[in-house]
């Protein structure tokens, strides 16, 4: 391996430390993805004229030379770069893939979906009070983790036995410890799920987005261009499923974190210095939910300041949680949670076409989340001797448990007097 290129860590142990390696390397680093050479770009400025260069693809097939031959059957994260659907798509594919998905997560449907976010919620705090008082919980998968499942399965349609099994497949997406084999093997399973619930919704169409995605694929026009592929179809499911689950609970889980290692910001919260979405937004900047993604490729050269040229058919990660911290967007205070801070600007939800769709919905799952669990219980705090373990993914930045301690061991009441 070239000793100029960086080594990113696919167990995300020292995320910290890389993030800081990438931004004081210039607007460009050389970079090992798991075996793939890419240029990893944290400098925000840099990243965000990169988002909206049209000299700039999503489109492996088109514009990656290593794909397939290199990359289908022989790289852990060749699903990410070869689905067929709006993440990967270009140009006029993206368009016509963004404009069959977006009225699911048009601002008035998901703002009427505001109700039934709190009674998921209260539902779920409800659960967590019967624990007993001093007895430690794992707020991730009592709480991050079932919230955004039920959110987006109610949004999709996915019956209540098929959340476990997505979950386990989407997890595995994520882990960049996998091997190439590993790997392959979860995509089939993957795949299988997927047209189960294809089949399941041919059969028995509901008010979801997955049966009005099955309507374009089978009563679209390929003419006006409403049809989707099958393939289409079921990596369209995929992308919103795990989309809309893993980047939400990772948020809640990281803004969580942030409040209880900074309990001077969770103070302002109380004293009406702040608001909730504030939180939400330093959450992003601080900890992005997806720290790396992948990827993109230069359709042409594409120099850059310092010297750097890009040149075409190189592939690009967008490493959103680096740009984050970054001192030329919030000098020398970019590493400190502060969720009073003038501006909370981030890519964590991408920029341009590609921003995230469900970013509206994220944020209200995450404010509600956080508002409700900090009402309920106000004396939250972390189990004693936690230490937290980073999540075995160099894109996925959340912890394996989130151990807490809901309520103190009241102090015994004296003795009632004879």
């Amino acid at each position: 391996m070239d000793q100029n290129v960086f080594t990113l860590d696919p167990t995300g142990r020292d995320r910290h430390a890389e993030d800081a390696h990438l931004r004081a390397h210039g607007p460009a680093v050389r970079a090992d993805l798991l075996g793939q050479q890419v240029w990893a770009v944290a400098d925000p400025a840099v990243l965000k004229a990169l988002l909206v260069d049209p000299r700039v693809s999503k489109d492996a097939a088109r514009h990656w030379p290593k794909f397939p031959e290199e990359i289908v059957g022989k790289w852990p994260l060749a699903l990410w770069v070869g689905v067929s659907n709006m993440f990967t798509a270009y140009g006029t594919d993206h368009r016509r893939l963004r404009r069959l998905v977006s009225p699911a997560f048009a601002a008035r449907r998901v703002s009427a979906l505001a109700p039934r976010i709190e009674q998921m919620t209260e539902a779920l705090l409800d659960e967590l009070a019967a624990t007993a008082p001093g007895e430690p919980v794992d707020l991730r998968e009592r709480f991050a983790v079932p919230l955004p499942i039920q959110v987006i399965s109610s949004l999709m349609g996915l019956p209540v036995e098929a959340q476990q099994a997505f979950r386990s497949v989407v997890d595995a997406v994520f882990d960049t410890t996998l091997s190439p084999e590993e790997a392959a093997a979860n995509t089939v399973r993957l795949y299988e799920i997927l047209a189960g619930l294809v089949a399941d919704k041919r059969e028995q169409p509901g008010d979801d987005m997955t049966s009005v995605l099955i309507s374009a694929r089978d009563d679209g026009d390929e003419g006006d261009g409403s049809a989707l592929t099958e393939q289409e179809l079921l990596d369209t499911l995929l992308l919103v499923v795990s989309a809309g689950y893993e980047t939400t609970v990772n948020l809640i889980d990281q803004a969580i974190t942030a409040l209880l290692t900074h309990p001077e910001e969770r103070a302002k919260v109380d004293a009406g210095q702040a608001a909730w979405g504030n939180v939400v937004e330093e959450a992003l900047r601080y900890e992005a939910p997806v720290a790396h993604l992948p990827l993109r490729y230069a359709v042409e050269d594409i120099p850059l300041a310092g010297g750097v040229t890009i040149r075409r058919g190189e592939a690009i990660l967008a490493s959103y949680a680096a740009a984050g911290r970054h001192p030329d967007l919030h000098g020398e205070s970019a590493d400190v949670f502060d969720i009073t801070r003038a501006a909370q600007d981030h890519l964590a939800f991408g920029h341009g076409v590609h921003f995230c769709l469900g970013a509206q919905l994220a944020r209200m799952e995450a404010e509600t989340a956080l508002r409700m669990l900090f009402e309920r219980f106000p004396d939250l705090a972390f189990a004693p001797d936690t230490e937290l373990q980073p999540l075995g993914s160099l894109i996925s930045n959340g912890h394996h448990q989130l151990p807490v301690v809901l309520q103190p061991i009241a102090e015994q009441a004296p003795a009632a007097a004879a």
